[in-house]
């Protein structure tokens, strides 16, 4: 058996808008936390209650809500012109989060990647990933960047700069094993590197991009076990630094449904990682 302290979670993704589908299908597979869309979650802003009770109904608690850039690809935390509304919304899913008995916000970077952010635009970042932290911590919800392919924040020299920028004390890293490879990075490596502010993890595979052919055009994303990354060295990884969060299973899109697609990913964290996700 594992040594791994954690618990394990879906990530409702993969059904896309079919919110109530995969709260009844995450929860038919035997998990016991989600990580909802934060849109989704959004609709219960006036009464959050209601979406805690809702989860509750399916045995299922929220382990996070995925923020950041509330404009997607037409914002960045590096620009100053953003700050505002990139402030006010990360705090309106505080509440949420709050409210619904959770206490992690993922901080999603923004932007649409077409060169490396500039020391300049990763200190603006920085400084407001400081000032959403503060105001998420004092809700009792601590703010994770979750460095990401494509985004403002995907390279290492990135990631370094902003957490050498950033209070370790209210500003916390969401490590995903997926988008960390596939920005050359060493997931294992990355989470030993800042273990002290390790505070929620997404568990993701990477496709072998050398193994897709003309006829089978695979996810960028795949199922785990599917993929080029080390999850025996993750969880070594974890283990090691004594982590004891949630760890939340996420596929962005795969050739099978949605159910087996979660379903396969469950299977492989129970039977090769040997971490009970039915419990």
């Amino acid at each position: 058996m594992s040594l791994f302290k954690g618990r394990i979670a879906a990530h409702t993704i993969t059904w896309g808008q079919a919110h109530f589908k995969a709260l009844e299908e995450v929860s038919r597979l035997g998990f016991t936390g989600i990580e909802p869309w934060a849109s989704f979650a959004l609709q219960y802003e006036e009464s959050p209650e209601q979406l805690q009770e809702l989860m509750a109904g399916y045995g299922l608690e929220m382990t996070a809500l995925y923020g950041g850039t509330a404009g997607g690809q037409q914002q960045k935390f590096g620009n100053a012109a953003n700050t505002s509304g990139i402030i006010d919304y990360n705090v309106r899913l505080a509440k949420i989060i709050a409210k619904c008995g959770a206490d992690i916000l993922v901080l999603g970077p923004g932007g649409t990647r077409d060169q490396p952010s500039s020391l300049e635009e990763l200190k603006v970042a920085a400084a407001t990933m400081n000032e959403v932290a503060e105001r998420t911590y004092a809700l009792g919800v601590k703010t994770c960047v979750h460095p990401h392919l494509w985004t403002e924040l995907q390279d290492e020299k990135e990631i370094e700069i902003v957490m050498s920028l950033t209070d370790p004390r209210v500003v916390y890293l969401a490590p995903d094993s997926a988008h960390l490879l596939g920005a050359g990075m060493d997931p294992a490596s990355i989470i030993r590197t800042y273990q002290d502010r390790v505070a929620y993890v997404h568990l993701k595979d990477l496709t072998d991009r050398s193994a897709a052919t003309l006829d089978t055009q695979l996810p960028h994303f795949c199922e785990l076990g599917k993929g080029s990354v080390d999850l025996h060295a993750t969880i070594e990884a974890l283990n090691e630094i004594d982590y004891s969060g949630w760890m939340t299973l996420e596929v962005d899109e795969s050739l099978n449904s949605p159910y087996n697609t979660m379903e396969i990913c469950r299977d492989y964290v129970e039977d090769h990682l040997k971490i009970p996700v039915r419990i």
